[in-house]
Order: C-alpha cells, then structure tokens, then sequence
C-alpha cells in the first residue's frame, strides 16, 4: 500500500495525504459477519459523562474478526480483501473448506486465492497460525495470543510485527512492537508475518473535520484550563503550566504507571 497526496484545492487539502486502496478488492462486507456496533458518546449507562473528547462520527459496524483461528486443518481460500472503518489494517474474507466464513487481519503480501490453514503441525508459510513451539526462532509474527485459546492480542495493528526470539521450557520469548522483550507460553498460537497496510502511519488527515468522522472530538489542553479543572491550569498571561501531568496529577512524560503487583509483569524482561 501507498499514500497519495491530494492536489491542494482548498486549504484542508493542501497537507492531506489520503491511503491507495488498490489492495482493496470486494466494497460491500459479507452480511453473516456483520454486528451492531453500539457508540456511548463518552458516557455511563447514568448518562454522565465519563470519557471526555469522544462522540459523533460516522456510523459504522462491527466486523466479526477470528482471532482465535480454532479451525485447525481445515483450509481456507482468501476470497476478497476488504476495508474496515473500525482498525487501521485491511481484512481478508475467508471460505473454508467445510464451509464457513471468517474474517482475518491481512498479513503483508496475502492476495486472493491463496489457501491459508491453522494448526500445530502446518507450515510457517504467510498467513498461516501455528503454535509458537512450532515457529522456527527469528520469524516474523503478528496476533500473538498472551493466553492459549484467548485470541490474539498483541501486534494486531496496521504494520505492526513481533518477532520470535528465543524458546526456554515452557515459555518463548519474543519482541513486541513496543520494542519489549516478553516471555508467551509456547502453546500460545501466533500468524506468520506483519500486519499489512505498512503505510497507514503516514496518513495525515489534513483538517480538523476528518477527526469528526473518526468519532474524535476536540481535545482541550490543560495550560488552557482553570486551576480548579487542571494542575497546570491557571496563572497571568500565558504561563507553562509546570511539569507536564495529566487532569488527575499523574506527571505525563517519564513516570511509570504498569502495576507491579500483576502476576503477568514476572513475565516481562525489558526492553531492547
């Protein structure tokens, strides 16, 4: 995938740089897999308002994607590739053998008509899930599960990857995209290859209006703020506000907020 610059018409066009759906080749979503998506506005089920800079957008559905991957050795056949409104990486339609339907994430390089399976005893080809006890070590993966038969929950956006590093006992190690060195249990199932639609981080909106339609509202920043709504609100003139720290006091830049007391955390070896 590319990204195209727009010829600057008007001022919102002039910075905007728009994704190349070439890959795309199927506009309207299979209906089986389709849900009602519900969209609070940013509010409790009191009607109080509880997430701030959130509501309006275009009304979109919910894709039902397979991130547990639990037919194994059934083949599947990549019918279409399609646009999701709801994730920044592409979907691939699937018909299995047997006969069902499903929706994955598109891996970097998968077309139409190209047979993937799951399995522990398929091969690490793209697109293929396997467990990571079966994954040669260096390899290329994406929708990692952090518990066997949860579903994948890392690396699951567009362009993101792990690798598969290193195998000890029961645990295998891998690098997320954070660039975080993480101990998986090696009956954990992961896809070969990184998510496609690489390029989606060069996407620029180029107006305020584009944020809109995302559901995004604008975002107010705290120097701006009186004291009583902000720690860095307040002060004559245009004041910096202090250390950087967000609405509840907790400093924005540098301070660690993981809970240590987490059983997953002893999991954890660094980062590299």
């Amino acid at each position: 995938m590319a990204v195209r610059k727009l010829r600057p018409t008007t001022p919102g066009q002039r910075f905007r740089t728009a994704p190349v759906f070439d890959e795309i080749t199927k506009d309207s979503p299979e209906k089986s897999l389709l849900r009602p998506q519900k969209r609070s506005g940013g509010r409790n089920n009191s009607g109080k308002m509880t997430m701030r800079y959130l509501g309006g957008g275009h009304k979109k559905r919910l894709r039902e994607i397979d991130f547990k991957r639990n037919k194994y050795g059934i083949p599947a056949v990549v019918k279409a590739i399609e646009y999701d409104p709801n994730r920044s990486a592409r979907i691939a339609l699937l018909y299995y053998k047997d006969g069902a339907k499903a929706y994955i994430l598109v891996p970097e390089g998968l077309k139409v008509g190209m047979e993937i399976v799951s399995g522990e005893d398929v091969t690490p080809d793209l697109g293929n899930c396997l467990p990571l006890a079966k994954i040669p070590l260096g390899t290329i993966v994406h929708n990692i599960e952090l518990r066997p038969g949860s579903g994948a929950a890392i690396a699951r956006s567009a362009g993101s990857y792990a690798q598969l590093l290193a195998r000890e006992g029961k645990y295998a190690t891998i690098k997320t995209p954070s660039g975080e060195m993480r101990m998986v249990l090696i009956k954990c199932y992961a896809t070969i290859g990184s998510v496609g639609n690489s390029d989606h981080m060069n996407v620029r909106l180029g107006k305020a209006g584009r944020n809109r339609w995302l559901g995004r509202r604008p975002r107010v920043r705290g120097v701006v703020m009186n004291p009583v709504d902000h720690p860095m609100g307040g002060g004559e003139g245009r004041a910096s506000g202090g250390h950087p720290r967000s609405r509840t006091g907790l400093f924005a830049k540098g301070f660690k907020t993981r809970n240590k007391k987490k059983y997953s955390n002893r999991l954890i070896i660094g980062k590299k």
